[in-house]
């Protein structure tokens, strides 16, 4: 199991509660959580994002089942981490290469396609938004008009595609064709 980031919605299914506490969900799976992430969460005062990942994350960590990584993690000879930091301090992209082809898992990186061609339109959710919006442009830079499928996390269907040029800002192209 891999986390992004420690927001709510990308830690809630990590734990069930049974009989009045909170355990692991899948109790032989190995999570991954960010060191950088985890080290900043943690230090964060009392409150219901604190609530959260005391429920939803520090009972997986207590239980021995979790790894604190780096946010350029290689999980697998075809599965790594890359930092995307700005809505979070540690928060990674996960990307996917195999047989000559490739994929970006977004995370929050980017919540709306719209941010495409308004890479610097931020959201209210964004740790750093000044750090967000240079790491958005970074990632469209790099992913333009390259073969890689673009999975956005919180996009609506369909959520992959690829980033295409369109003059002095990009565009999410879903469909057969990548520019």
């Amino acid at each position: 199991m891999l986390c992004t980031h420690l927001h709510v919605d990308h830690v809630g299914w990590n734990t069930m509660r049974v009989d009045g506490r909170w355990v692991p969900t899948f109790p032989n799976a190995r999570y991954l959580f960010g060191r950088s992430e985890w080290e900043h969460w943690s230090r964060e005062l009392p409150g219901p994002d604190r609530d959260a990942r005391d429920d939803s994350v520090r009972p997986v960590l207590d239980s021995g089942l979790a790894d604190l990584v780096a946010t350029n993690h290689r999980i697998t000879g075809e599965v790594s981490l890359q930092p995307t930091p700005g809505h979070t301090p540690g928060h990674v992209s996960v990307c996917i290469a195999s047989r000559g082809e490739a994929a970006v898992i977004t995370g929050d990186l980017m919540h709306h396609p719209v941010q495409c061609a308004e890479p610097d339109w931020a959201n209210r959710f964004d740790v750093d938004p000044h750090a967000a919006r240079r790491t958005r442009r970074a990632f469209l830079e790099r992913c333009s008009n390259r073969s890689v499928l673009v999975l956005g996390t919180h996009f609506a269907t369909p959520t992959g595609g690829h980033i295409v040029r369109d003059g002095a800002v990009w565009r999410f192209q879903t469909g057969s064709s990548s520019g």
